[in-house]
């Protein structure tokens, strides 16, 4: 609740100060805010197609939309292409630059052009532990180490034994602590999967194949909502009474909590990891204030279980959740 209140209070405050006139553009147009024109890139690691990273790019389109701000938006699961398309952005020298950072190492050396260059970095989603160090003002997103310690309890209270924890991107920090985030709460055995989120009838058979060589699995953790309803037909295929939870939200995902084939969902709230970045940076730029404080603004954890979702549901349908 308190963290509902004040997101809410922030982006209360963003539009008292933000909004007013018209635009001249902003991916879509809109409204012009008072001041100068601003431009924000986004560069994350999300890749074309995954639902995530569609909500985290329509809430900060959203918000360039809503505060008559230009808002670029480009993605890359590579961290060495993803470095690129930050060094590209620097050099176009936007108002801000909003950074994800799966791969933390991967990409300080672009994230720290930006800083030395004087633009304005915040980071979302992945990369907390890192961000304050290679110069970003604030982080949103959530701890994945606490959210991983929220699936865990929730769990618990299941009184399961032995979880699988499915890696969907090899080399993604923000994933591992979640694993072991559970791991540590959990009081069972977890054991990390890797499978690959590009491919998930792969991803699907090598859940099916643990499941089959082991039946004492009752527990499947995914990270990731495509690899959740390949986890779930997995389940099926395998006639396996194993439990299934994940992180992250779509209308698949609150489909299978209330048909009771999903415990939980761990939710994040991606458009919130859009939405808030780009309304701060412009906040920034057109009255000088910088949000954080040098701590983290969380997203997240919340969790979505059979008493809400129907209520999540009608936001996923509408990509927005």
């Amino acid at each position: 609740m308190k963290l509902k209140i004040s997101l809410l209070a922030v982006l209360g405050v963003a539009t008292l100060a933000l909004t007013g006139c018209t635009a001249t553009e902003s991916g879509a147009g809109g409204a012009t805010a008072p001041g100068e024109q601003v431009t924000i890139a986004v560069v994350t690691h999300g890749t074309a197609g995954d639902s995530f990273w569609d909500v985290v790019k329509s809430g900060a389109e959203q918000a360039g939309t809503d505060l008559g701000a230009t808002v670029t938006y480009q993605g890359d699961g590579d961290p060495v292409k993803q470095s690129q398309l930050i060094e590209a952005a620097v050099a176009a020298q936007p108002d801000g630059l909003v950074v994800s950072m799966a791969n933390p190492d991967g990409v300080k050396s672009a994230v720290e052009k930006a800083v030395a260059a004087g633009i304005p970095v915040i980071t979302i989603n992945s990369g907390l532990e890192k961000s304050l160090e290679f110069g970003a003002q604030t982080h949103v997103g959530q701890s994945e180490y606490i959210a991983g310690q929220g699936a865990g309890e929730q769990l618990a209270e299941a009184d399961v034994s032995n979880v699988i924890c499915i890696i969907h991107e090899a080399g993604n920090s923000g994933l591992e602590e979640r694993c072991k985030g559970a791991a540590d709460t959990i009081g069972a055995t977890v054991s990390n999967v890797q499978v690959d989120v590009a491919n998930l009838a792969d991803a699907q058979n090598t859940i099916k194949s643990k499941l089959l060589a082991d039946p004492s699995i009752d527990a499947v953790l995914t990270l990731q909502t495509g690899v959740a309803v390949a986890a779930s037909q997995a389940i099926d295929e395998a006639q396996s009474p194993a439990t299934l939870a994940t992180f992250d939200v779509s209308a698949d995902v609150t489909r299978l909590i209330q048909d009771g084939k999903m415990l939980f969902a761990v939710d994040q709230q991606p458009y919130s990891q859009g939405y808030l970045p780009v309304t701060f940076l412009t906040l920034q730029k057109r009255n000088g204030d910088v949000v954080g404080g040098g701590l983290p603004v969380y997203s997240g954890p919340g969790f979505v279980t059979k008493q809400n979702a129907a209520q999540v549901a009608k936001f996923a349908e509408n990509g927005t959740r």
